[in-house]
C-alpha cells in the first residue's frame, strides 16, 4: 500500500510502507521528525558502548574482576553487536526495518535490566552480550531508514547529524555514568550495588524511543531481499570470538607468546579468511565483499575503522588515568569527556557543508590529523598536566572524529543502492565495530601486560602473593597496598611503592596512546594515497542548477 505522490501518510507509524521509488526520490514529508526519533534509539545503544567505561574501576572493586574480565565486559557487547549486524540488516531489509528496530530495542531493554542486578562478572558479561544482540538491530536499521527517507541531496546533512549523535553518545556515556555513580545510594536502593543504575537507566529511555517509533517512523524494506546467510553468520561469529579471545587472554597469561594466545588468534584469522572467501562466492552474502571493489567505499571504511580502533582503546584506558592517577571522582572524570562530545557535535553536522566546498579527501585527512594529534597529546599527559590542557586535547579528538566519521559514513552510504541500504550499512557498521572491539582488546591487553611486567619489579618488596595480585591492575595495586598498610607496612614505604606503580601505569598508558597515534597516522596515509576524488552530491546539484546546458 502506498500513498499518492507528495502526500503525507495518514499514520507514518501505522504499517504504511514508504518507498522512495513511488515518490521519484523525494524525501519523506516527516523525515526530520523521523530522524529525531531514531536518534533517541541510537543514542542509548551507542552510549552503552562507553557508559560502562567510567564504571570499570568501581565494578573491578565490587566484583573483584580481573583486567581480562573487564575487557570482556566491554567486548562481549561489542562482539555480539558486530557479529549480528549482518543478520539484523538483512532481516530489516526483508521483514521491515521498523519492526526489527522495535524487536532489537525491546531485547536491549530486558538485558539491560538484568545486567543491573549482576552478582558476578560471568552474569554481567553474559547479559552484556545479550544487550549486544539487541543493540545490533538498531545501528544498521536507523542508518538504512535515514538513507531511504531522505533525498540524496539532504542525505549528507542527515547522516552528519546521525554521525554526530553517534560520536556524542560515545563521549556522553562516561558523563552519564559518572553522574549516576556519584550517587551510589540511588543504585544500591534499586539494584543492590553501586553501579547497576548505569544499566537500569536504559529502560525508561528505550520506552520513550519505542513510543516515538510507533508514532512517527514509517515501515521500509527491500522489495527484493536476500536470503539469510546462516552459515556466514556462524563462521564470522566463531572467527571473531577466537581472535578476540586470544588477544584478551594475553592479559591473563601475562605474555603475548602463549599457546592460548597465539592459537586462537591464528585460528580466528584463518576462520575469518574462510568467511571472506565464502561470502565472495555466495549468491546471498550477508557481508557483500564486492562492495570493497568500490575504492571510495573501501578507503572510507578503512579510515573510520582505524579511527574507531584508536578511539575505543583510549576510551577504555582514560577512566583509570582520570580516576586513579588524577584522583577525580566518577562525576569529575565523566565531565572531562564533555569537550569530546562538543567537538563531535560541532564538527559532524557541519561536515557535509565543508565537504561540499572542499571535498571528502581534505576534510577526512584534516580530521585524522586532529585525532592523531590528540592521541599524541594524551601520550604527553601526566599527573601534573593542567586540566585545561586535558580538556583541549579531548575537544580536538572529538572535533577530528566528527570530520572523519560523518563524511566517511555519507560517502559509504551514497555508494550503495537504496534497496540494499540495510545490508550495506550493516557492512560498514560491522567493520567499524570490529575495529572498536579490537581496539579495546589490543589496547586494553597491552596496557595490562605492560603494567604487569613493570609492576612485578616495582613491587618486588611485597610478599609474593600480594605482589602477583597487585600487578594485575592499578586498582588491585591500590587495594593490596591499603591492605598491606593495615597489616603493618609503614605508610611512607607503601606510598612510595604506590607512586612508583602509578608511574608504571602512566608509562603503559602513554605507550598505548602512541600506538593509537600510529594507527590513526596509517589511516590518514591511506586516505591521502588511495581515496579517489569524488564530487559530493551538493556540488553536483549546484553545478546542475547553474549550468545552462548546451
Amino acid at each position: 500500500m502506498v500513498t499518492p505522490q507528495g502526500a503525507e501518510p495518514k499514520h507514518p507509524g501505522g504499517g504504511i510502507f514508504w518507498d522512495p521509488a513511488e515518490h521519484n526520490g523525494e524525501g519523506h514529508p516527516r523525515r526530520w521528525a523521523i530522524l529525531g526519533v531514531l536518534l533517541v534509539s541510537l543514542l542509548i545503544v551507542v552510549l552503552d558502548n562507553t557508559v560502562l567505561n567510567i564504571a570499570l574501576p568501581t565494578i573491578q572493586r565490587d566484583l573483584a574482576a580481573t583486567p581480562g574480565e573487564l575487557v570482556w565486559a566491554v567486548d562481549a557487547y561489542i562482539l555480539a553487536f558486530a557479529a549480528l549486524l549482518f543478520t539484523w540488516g538483512v532481516l530489516g531489509d526483508k521483514y521491515g526495518r521498523r519492526r526489527i528496530l522495535l524487536i532489537g530495542l525491546t531485547l536491549f531493554a530486558i538485558a539491560s535490566a538484568i545486567c543491573a542486578f549482576s552478582v558476578n562478572t560471568h552474569m554481567l558479561i553474559g547479559f552484556r552480550a545479550v544487550m549486544g544482540v539487541g543493540g545490533a538491530a538498531v545501528l544498521p536499521v536507523t542508518l538504512a531508514i535515514i538513507t531511504v527517507v531522505f533525498p540524496r541531496e539532504e542525505r549528507g546533512k542527515a547522516i552528519g547529524i546521525w554521525a554526530g549523535a553517534v560520536g556524542g553518545a560515545v563521549a556522553l556515556g562516561p558523563v552519564l555514568g559518572g553522574l549516576l555513580l556519584q550517587h551510589p545510594e540511588w543504585s544500591e536502593w534499586l539494584t543492590g550495588n553501586a553501579w547497576g543504575s548505569v544499566f537500569l537507566i536504559n529502560v525508561p529511555i528505550i520506552a520513550v524511543g519505542i513510543f516515538g517509533i510507533i508514532r512517527v517512523v514509517p515501515e521500509t524494506q527491500n522489495p527484493n531481499p536476500k536470503r539469510l546467510d546462516v552459515g556466514g553468520l556462524f563462521v564470522s561469529a566463531v572467527g571473531l570470538f577466537l581472535l578476540v579471545f586470544g588477544i584478551i587472554h594475553a592479559s591473563e597469561a601475562g605474555t603475548w607468546i602463549d599457546p592460548l594466545v597465539l592459537g586462537p588468534v591464528v585460528a580466528g584469522v584463518g576462520i575469518l579468511t574462510v568467511f571472506v572467501l565464502m561470502e565472495a562466492r555466495s549468491d546471498h552474502p550477508s557481508f557483500d565483499v564486492s562492495l570493497f571493489g568500490n575504492r571510495g567505499f573501501a578507503v572510507s571504511l578503512a579510515a573510520v575503522s582505524l579511527a574507531f580502533f584508536a578511539l575505543s582503546g583510549i576510551m577504555f584506558t582514560l577512566p583509570f588515568f582520570l580516576q586513579v592517577l588524577r584522583g577525580f571522582d566518577t562525576l569529575q572524570a565523566g565531565l572531562c569527556f564533555i569537550p569530546f562530545a562538543v567537538g563531535q557535535l560541532l564538527a559532524a553536522p557541519r561536515s557535509a557543508k565543508v565537504v561540499g566546498r572542499f571535498g571528502y579527501r581534505p576534510v577526512m585527512t584534516i580530521g585524522l590529523v586532529a585525532v592523531g594529534g590528540a592521541c599524541l597529546g594524551i601520550a604527553a599527559m601526566d599527573v601534573e598536566t593542567p586540566l585545561w590542557m586535558i580538556l583541549t586535547v579531548f575537544f580536538a579528538f572529538g572535533f577530528g572524529m566528527g570530520n572523519v566519521m560523518a563524511p566517511a559514513s555519507t560517502l559509504i552510504q551514497n555508494s550503495l543502492p537504496l534497496p540494499q541500504a540495510g545490508a550495506g550499512s550493516a557492512v560498514q557498521n560491522t567493520v567499524r565495530q570490529v575495529g572498536g572491539a579490537l581496539g579495546v582488546a589490543v589496547i586494553g591487553t597491552l596496557l595490562a601486560t605492560t603494567y604487569a611486567a613493570a609492576a612485578n619489579e616495582t613491587l618486588a618488596d611485597l610478599p609474593d602473593q600480594a605482589r602477583v595480585t597487585a600487578s594485575t591492575s592499578i586498582v588491585a595495586t591500590d587495594v593490596v597496598l591499603d591492605a598491606e598498610i593495615d597489616a603493618g607496612l609503614p605508610a611512607d614505604q607503601a606510598e612510595a611503592l604506590r607512586a612508583a606503580a602509578y608511574q608504571d601505569f602512566l608509562d603503559a598508558t602513554q605507550l598505548t596512546s602512541l600506538i593509537s597515534a600510529g594507527i590513526v597516522a596509517l589511516a590518514a596515509l591511506i586516505v591521502i594515497l588511495f581515496l579517489p576524488a569524488i564530487t559530493p552530491p551538493e556540488q553536483l546539484k549546484q553545478k546542475a542548477a547553474t549550468d545552462p546546458g548546451p
